[in-house]
């Protein structure tokens, strides 16, 4: 007897592989059959948890704290979060507006979900985090592109103003930016902010690399600038807790209870261990190992943005955060795709192609993640000349 045909939704078929998840399959593939393979293309901290937060998420599954907590969060978890912001930014958030969530993704899914209607526009300047117009597609919803400012891909107010549609219903911005590393100021802030007031769009703001910065000071949240607004963040990336998935939202004061109702009915509460392990992160002295782990990074960007210049991979944007260096290799090619498979099966150097993240650029532009220690990275770069040297 045959068996039925299963038909998948379109939107499966809307859905495009995460370029980067392919070339990690292939590094990884590489490394087994005994190839010494540098990875910078995945954007995980090499540093691993603070052992603080580690022993506190042993502690708490020791203490049977294992179950269900409310949707919203710990509310001792949720006031720590608020007395960061004011900490870091001087601004004063109220606990109720905050929801802890499972990873930062699904703080973004929720305010897509929660203010973003079936077949309505939300516009997303690129080159930007490829899993964002996917989150779109899922809700029913379109991203619109928005190029960046051609010389130093930042934010382009009139670029913005042609992309606006009278569908539109949200503009998202991310500081610092993946894969550019760009940070928002606060007038760019301020900027969006009132163009998004104008066109009445939801304002959503990515800012999940928030501490990994290399400004004298700390760079500005959009809370700065306005309190309607939609902030997700994550304990990934400054707290180094990837595999923990833990993140927040941060909402708009009209939109907590309409929020908490989503949340109860997508995910019904966080991981409960992740949580109390997350209560140590706040520590002053857990706080301190992670500024100097951002130190270390930005030793890193120093070391590696030059190198690359000389190698004819001119940066395109300025890396005040993040992780990653955004360069243009159109010097050799006009396949990013090719050059980058080239790189990996030649020299064992795996970064991305450009492609995954959109823009003007994606043909010819590499992200390069310098997640690796220096002396890893000088032979990321020899082998890269190495390489160059034979095209």
């Amino acid at each position: 007897m045959d068996l039925p045909t299963m038909k998948l939704a379109d939107r499966t078929d809307r859905i495009q592989p995460f370029q980067v998840m392919q070339i990690l399959a292939r590094a990884k593939t590489l490394a087994e059959q005994g190839r010494s393979v540098i990875g910078l293309y995945v954007g995980e901290p090499d540093f691993g948890t603070p052992q603080a937060i580690i022993e506190a998420g042993q502690a708490a599954l020791a203490n049977g704290h294992t179950g269900y907590t409310p949707a919203t969060g710990l509310p001792p978890l949720r006031a720590a979060i608020a007395e960061r912001y004011r900490r870091w930014h001087g601004v004063e958030v109220a606990p109720e507006r905050i929801l802890v969530t499972p990873g930062g993704s699904s703080a973004l899914l929720l305010a897509f979900a929660a203010s973003i209607d079936s077949g309505r526009d939300v516009l997303l300047p690129e080159p930007g985090y490829p899993c964002n117009r996917n989150f779109l597609e899922v809700i029913g919803a379109q991203s619109i592109s928005v190029p960046l400012a051609e010389q130093g891909l930042r934010l382009s107010l009139p670029h913005l103003e042609t992309a606006v549609t009278q569908n539109a219903q949200g503009l998202l911005l991310a500081s610092p930016c993946n894969p550019t590393g760009q940070v928002l100021t606060l007038d760019e802030w301020q900027q969006a902010a009132d163009f998004a007031q104008r066109h009445d769009l939801a304002l959503f703001a990515d800012e999940i690399y928030h501490g990994l910065t290399f400004t004298d000071e700390l760079p500005p949240s959009a809370l700065n600038v306005t309190d309607d607004v939609w902030v997700t963040q994550s304990f990934s990336k400054f707290y180094g807790m990837t595999g923990w998935r833990l993140g927040w939202l941060v909402v708009p004061t009209y939109a907590i209870e309409a929020a908490e109702r989503l949340a109860q009915n997508l995910y019904l509460s966080a991981p409960s261990m992740a949580q109390h392990a997350a209560l140590a992160a706040f520590e002053p002295a857990v706080e301190a190992e992670c500024f100097a782990r951002r130190d270390a990074l930005r030793a890193r960007r120093d070391y590696l943005a030059p190198q690359l210049e000389a190698l004819g991979l001119p940066l395109l944007a300025q890396p005040d955060g993040a992780f990653y260096l955004y360069a243009d290799m159109s010097a050799y090619g006009d396949d990013a795709v090719a050059w980058c498979d080239r790189l990996l099966e030649e020299t064992g150097v795996a970064i991305t192609p450009g492609i995954d993240f959109g823009g003007a650029t994606q043909k010819n532009a590499v992200r390069i993640a310098y997640t690796a220690e220096v002396s890893v990275l000088e032979e990321a770069v020899d082998r890269l000349a190495g390489f160059i040297g034979r095209r």
